[in-house]
């Protein structure tokens, strides 16, 4: 990360030793960190606008982390990384169809934390890669420098990975993109492709962009193979 001063994240965790060590590194790292120890506070630490991404456990006192994800996310579009020791699939899908970026189970590394962290910044930021230009599919139009997506003149809200993702499909409009290809051009990892987070993220996007999961107009799943955007007059 580039910036003069340091990028604030909040970490909400009500597991004090575990959010000690994690901030210690963090810290140490370049980063300056926040700690709350209950979810109704970070809620409302979450909403200030000060930080560039959340670390949200799920296991909270006074409010679920379930719940405070949901509630940032029709609010707010900061990065949300979920922070779980419930490392079955249904929890971590869950926390996905509720708006996070990403999840990382516990125990887990403080150095792939850190990466996760730059990693949802970036997208967030739209420095995931080289300086693109406009691209428009049909009604569809994606501005990487304002980091807006509008759709027959509407604006939609994305988050930074919803952002990349939509950006990856409609830069390569017309082509079957397995979910390893998806995950990379997002900027994740081709490893985490093989759960079911492309396909939460994937539904997401349809959901905002109105497309009908059961016969949809955009976003297209290839059965075996991945997903393609319709190209124009598809």
């Amino acid at each position: 990360m580039t910036s003069t001063t340091p990028d604030l994240v909040l970490l909400v965790e009500d597991d004090r030793r575990l959010a000690a060590l994690t901030r210690e590194y963090l810290e140490g790292h370049g980063l300056a960190v926040v700690h709350v120890a209950d979810g109704r506070r970070g809620l409302e630490e979450a909403l200030s606008g000060r930080y560039e991404a959340v670390l949200l456990d799920l296991m909270l006192p006074g409010k679920d982390g379930l719940e405070v994800c949901r509630e940032l996310r029709a609010r707010s579009d900061v990065p949300v990384i979920v922070l779980t020791a419930r490392g079955e699939e249904a929890d971590r899908v869950l926390g996905l169809e509720l708006g996070a970026d990403d999840y990382l189970a516990k125990p887990f590394s403080p150095r792939e934390l850190l990466a996760r962290i730059r990693a949802v910044v970036r997208r967030a930021r739209g420095r995931a890669g080289p300086a693109a230009s406009t691209v428009r599919v049909g009604g569809l139009v994606i501005d990487p420098a304002a980091r807006r997506v509008t759709l027959d003149g509407r604006e939609i809200a994305l988050t930074g990975y919803e952002f990349a993702l939509l950006d990856a499909l409609a830069r390569r409009a017309g082509r079957i993109l397995s979910r390893e290809q998806l995950m990379e051009l997002a900027g994740g990892s081709a490893e985490e492709a093989f759960d079911r987070s492309v396909d939460v993220h994937v539904s997401r996007l349809r959901q905002k962009l109105g497309d009908d999961p059961k016969r949809p107009r955009l976003i297209k799943t290839v059965r075996g193979a991945g997903y393609l955007l319709a190209a124009e007059g598809e």
